[in-house]
This record gives structure tokens, sequence and C-alpha cells, in this order.
């Protein structure tokens, strides 16, 4: 069972004004929920949990484009810290896809996949899938399904969050970050249309941003 922080859904977050946030996102956030200090406390936990338990296997990293990059970028460089100051390290190549399932604020039925012809250069490997967001858990299992039919010889996922809502399919990952409540949440490079990825923290996007950014 993945051990993660749960952040309960009466969490009242953070005043704006008490961290650094880009003055163009001042009036689209509600507040402040995981300040990007904590991220990435968490994240370097998370990263001595994935050395602890995949050490001395060759890993290939599969960053799910685009939200998850920066939370990839962070743990990778947790785990090269590890692997230069441990006695047990873990070999890793990395690699990248991207699936798209929103349209604005809502998960899409259907989960488009961008890239998937490249998943055959997996047979055989111990791969450590790396999300930023697990919602419905149904684009996971999409990957994961392909990932199957190309035989891999292990498959580990990581996502640094993962939502608690009653669209949930029931997916939990093998490593979680954080367990949120059925907010739309944007920042560490989770957006809304391409929006916020570049805000340090993650915060509730208030519902003003959501008509301001719609396509």
């Amino acid at each position: 069972m993945a051990t993660y922080h749960q952040i309960p859904d009466d969490e009242k977050g953070y005043e704006l004004d008490l961290f650094c946030v880009p003055k163009h996102y001042e009036e689209d956030l509600d507040r402040v929920i995981i300040p990007h200090g904590l991220i990435m406390d968490r994240t370097e936990r998370l990263a001595r949990d994935i050395v602890r338990d995949m050490g001395g296997h060759h890993i290939v990293a599969l960053c799910v484009l685009k939200g998850g990059y920066k939370f990839f970028s962070d743990l990778l460089d947790y785990i090269k810290a590890l692997n230069q100051n441990c006695d047990k390290s873990v070999p890793l190549t990395v690699d990248f896809i991207r699936l798209k399932s929103y349209c604005n604020d809502q998960s899409t039925n259907s989960v488009k996949v961008i890239g998937g012809d490249e998943l055959s250069t997996l047979t055989g490997k111990n791969v450590l899938i790396v999300e930023d967001i697990v919602e419905t858990g149904r684009t996971m299992e999409t990957l994961l399904s392909l990932l199957s039919e190309c035989n891999p010889k292990m498959v580990k996922v990581v996502s640094l969050l993962v939502k608690r809502t009653p669209r949930s399919s029931g997916y939990r990952p093998d490593y979680m970050g954080f367990e949120v409540p059925d907010w739309f949440l944007v920042g560490y490079a989770l957006d809304y249309n391409e929006y916020f990825r570049d805000l340090g923290h993650i915060c509730i996007l208030n519902e003003k941003a959501k008509v301001k950014y719609k396509v």
C-alpha cells in the first residue's frame, strides 16, 4: 500500500500574499494548497522510496507530458543525488509520452496518446511511469494497457497527486505524493489550457479564471 499525505476536504490552505505568486496570476487563484517547499520535500522522500524498492534494476523513467515534466525533473534530480551518496543505486534512462484527456476543466471520456508508437522500445525493460496527477485513473489505465502489449519486464507508477473523486475507477499508483480533494488544481506544471505551468506552488483555480482562460 502506497504511503501519502492526505489533504482533507476542509483544508483551508494558505493566503496568496504569504507566498511569491506571479503578479499576472494573482486574480486567478483562490489560495495556495501545497507550497513549493512541501512539494520538494515530499518528492525527495518518494525518490528515496523508489531507490529502496528498485535499486539495482536498470530503470526507464517514462515522463507523462506535459504536466509531469517538472515533477519528473525534480524527482530524477533527487534519485541522481541518492545514486551518488548511497550504497544502493538506480541506473536510469529516460523516455517521454504525451497523453491528452482534458478539455477546459473537464476530463473527457477519451484519451489521446501522442508518441505511443515509441512504446515498443520498452519491451523487456523495467519502467517507472512519472505522472503529475491521477484523477479518474482511466488515463493511466489506458497507458498501462498499451504498455502491457509491449511486454515490459516491470512497470511501476509514481504520481505527485491523486484526486479523491467519485469519478475514480479505483486505480491507485505504486507511489503517491499527495491525495487531494476534488478541486481543479494548477501550478508546478499543472495547467489550465496551457496557463499556470510557470506557477511554483500548487493552487486552487477560481471560477473567474476558468472563464478567462477558457478555449
